[in-house]
């Protein structure tokens, strides 16, 4: 309980700290809201005004407590760019399409990764296992972007497996959604799926290497029963961490697969947000992306502690 408490107080440091820096960043850059949406043709006094009537005058530390303020108690307020709408409103219709591309995602590079590391594993030097480190090496070489943007030219274009551009809302057909996104998702997986494929192997084959796999040997125990009692178990402990940092990287990577695939999803709506100054938007949507990401980081960590409970002895020791 202490080490799951110790890692809550963490996170929310580390989400404060966030929201802070990207107010700061923004605050501190040339040009601000007001003159996004007054145009190049406002007057000097007019653009003062908007910049009154948006409270952009105000000091910077009281601008940043009235918005954490207002976000803490459920309100982050309007957008700036979205003709006043609640900010709320604007998050709540994205969350979902986004949320599933990240579940999607991460679907799919467990069913990648896990079968063909253990694949590979016990096939170690054969031609599978050499044509798997070549792939591996490419899809961690290749870019999210590229992929995408090859999806669409080959199973768009080509094959006319779906409509480029042709987004499909969730609630007008559920499973044409999940079909236009399997590509997107698929795009984020592979170089995902690649790093935890590599990191998986390097992690079992340190394992095989160890003291206790020997003994398991001289006593007559065969490969595979070692490879799934023993060698699994442990090996999956750095994984599981590197597992939350490449849930990092799924919502990340979602950013640019959303504006490849013109997904109207939070990394779409946060490009726009950048574009128009949109300081509550942004804000809110910084600290909605750190929250998930501290949270996956969180999990995989309580996870491992699961896994092996020495890690919570180790840390109550600290």
């Amino acid at each position: 309980m202490r080490f799951i408490f110790r890692r809550l107080i963490i996170a929310a440091i580390t989400i404060f700290l966030v929201s802070a820096l990207c107010f700061l960043c923004f605050s501190v850059i040339r040009g601000d809201a007001a003159g996004s949406l007054g145009g190049i043709w406002i007057s000097p006094e007019q653009l003062e005004a908007l910049r009154e009537e948006m409270g952009l005058n105000k000091n910077i530390f009281i601008r940043y407590l009235e918005w954490l303020t207002d976000f803490l108690a459920g309100n982050p307020g309007n957008s700036y760019s979205f003709r006043g709408e609640a900010i709320s409103s604007l998050i709540s219709q994205r969350l979902p399409i986004t949320f599933t591309l990240a579940l999607l995602s991460l679907f799919l590079i467990i069913t990648i990764s896990v079968p063909f590391s253990l694949f590979t594993v016990k096939r170690e030097g054969s031609i599978v296992d050499n044509t798997v480190n070549i792939l591996t090496a490419a899809g961690i070489s290749t870019p999210g972007f590229f992929l995408g943007l090859l999806f669409i030219f080959i199973f768009g274009f080509g094959f006319r497996l779906f409509i480029p551009g042709g987004f499909i809302d969730y609630n007008d057909n559920f499973f044409g959604f999940l079909s236009y996104l399997f590509f997107p998702a698929l795009a984020i997986a592979i170089p995902n799926s690649a790093i935890l494929i590599k990191f998986l192997r390097g992690s079992i084959f340190t394992e095989l290497k160890s003291d206790y796999v020997r003994t398991a040997r001289s006593k007559g125990a065969r490969r595979l029963y070692i490879l799934r009692r023993h060698v699994l178990k442990n090996a999956l402990l750095p994984t599981v961490s590197m597992l939350g940092m490449i849930i990092a990287e799924v919502f990340s990577g979602s950013v640019v697969i959303e504006q490849v695939f013109s997904i109207p999803g939070i990394g779409r709506l946060l490009i726009s947000a950048i574009t128009s100054r949109d300081y509550p938007l942004i804000q809110s949507l910084m600290v909605y992306i750190a929250f998930w990401v501290v949270t996956a980081n969180m999990l995989a960590d309580i996870i491992n502690m699961i896994i092996d409970p020495r890690i919570r002895v180790i840390k109550d020791v600290r």
